[in-house]
């Protein structure tokens, strides 16, 4: 079976999707199953990570990585290269491509929240996406909660949706450890390297691309009682900055005059992030939607319990393994915070829950379901066309 994969997300500064096909790749470079198959990877530049396994192989197409690439350029080399299967792990696929696809939707914050995207990008990937799923033979997805979502928004038959969690890697290392990367400095002074700083019991953490969803200005409204508080508590941002309407977190942490205490890294590498990770006191992501939520599951693997926003998706999750806290709740947050850096009768109940949560995700076993899913899609098109012969 030859299985073409868009892999434009390993290109540059690879975030969620990028690290969610890096995993799926590192699996498949060596399953023994997998060797049987041959995968194409379709990129518009070269990938630095591309797996060396003779099993597979790159395409490169030159081209803007956009709609144009993938609705045209892509399926007119995947056409010439006689696929029997495409594998499309964000959100959208070829419209036109003639052979079967599966598609990978992880959330759908567009649709649900159409306010949060500005007008012609939030569009485009509604229509691109209900368009891709309602071609799709398969629909892969994250959780219960999105899958639910993918029925009810978009009208996606529940038979052909596959709920396959992705894996969580030890200390929220991703793929490999290469440079994925630079990393900002702080947030209004000079750079600090993450490694160089010592682990302190007050350290709270974030990681995650910014979006209004996330509520960053009000994470920091939360920490500034503490670090006014406690002189040696920090609090470490990960992620670029996405947000519509733009939201200043600068103009924030000078409101609150906690700049001292504040850092903003906006990239990072693996070994960067795996540090952040083992010098974390607590996590805090209080993220209203989500189709997972994978950066606090990455902070319970590192041993670092989590304060999240009270939805289903983070009770699906992280069950009994982190604090759950209102949304917009500032005062509630704060307190859910201190409780997390502070008192070992609420940390360590969260930590003894982890492994039950943890251990519902599996590189292995995600990337075996997955594989399966398109051996199966790749059977039921060959089985097609014998039928219309």
């Amino acid at each position: 079976m030859r299985i073409g994969i868009d892999a434009r997300e390993l290109c540059g500064r690879a975030t969620g999707v990028g690290r969610y096909l890096g995993g799926l790749l590192r699996e498949w470079e060596t399953d023994s199953r997998a060797r049987s198959h041959e995968f194409v990877l379709y990129t518009p530049e070269p990938i630095a990570i591309a797996p060396h396994a003779s099993h597979f192989s790159s395409h490169t197409i030159p081209g803007s990585s956009g709609t144009w690439w993938e609705q045209v350029q892509a399926p007119r080399a995947a056409e010439a290269d006689r696929l029997d299967v495409w594998f499309a792990p964000a959100y959208s696929a070829p419209l036109r491509l003639r052979v079967p696809t599966v598609v990978a939707i992880h959330d759908l914050s567009f649709v649900a929240h159409p306010e949060w995207f500005r007008f012609r990008e939030g569009a485009r990937r509604r229509w691109l996406t209900r368009q891709s799923a309602s071609r799709a033979a398969a629909v892969i997805t994250i959780s219960e909660f999105s899958k639910t979502e993918l029925i009810e928004r978009l009208t996606v038959p529940a038979a052909r949706i596959h709920v396959i969690p992705p894996g969580i890697s030890e200390g929220g290392l991703g793929i490999g450890t290469g440079d994925w990367g630079q990393e900002a400095g702080h947030i209004t002074g000079p750079a600090a390297r993450p490694e160089a700083q010592a682990p302190r019991l007050e350290r709270v953490l974030f990681v995650g691309s910014i979006f209004n969803r996330r509520h960053l200005p009000d994470l920091i409204r939360a920490f500034a009682p503490i670090a006014r508080a406690h002189p040696d508590a920090s609090l470490d941002l990960v992620g670029d900055n996405r947000s519509y309407p733009r939201e200043d977190l600068r103009q924030t942490v000078a409101v609150e005059q906690i700049e001292a205490q504040v850092r903003w890294h906006e990239y990072v590498t693996d070994e960067q992030l795996g540090a952040l990770y083992a010098g974390a006191r607590a996590f805090a992501f209080l993220s209203e939607y989500e189709g997972l939520g994978l950066t606090p599951l990455e902070a319970l693997a590192a041993g670092v319990p989590p304060v999240v926003l009270d939805t289903p998706v983070a009770r699906e999750s992280c069950g009994a393994a982190a604090l759950y806290v209102p949304v917009s709740d500032v005062k509630a947050a704060t307190a859910a915070l201190e409780s997390v850096l502070f008192d070992e009768t609420v940390r360590q109940p969260l930590l003894d829950a982890a492994p039950a949560q943890l251990g519902k995700y599996s590189w292995p076993r995600a990337a075996s379901d997955t594989l399966a899913v398109l051996e199966k899609t790749c059977g039921a098109g060959r089985e097609a066309l014998w039928t219309q012969a």
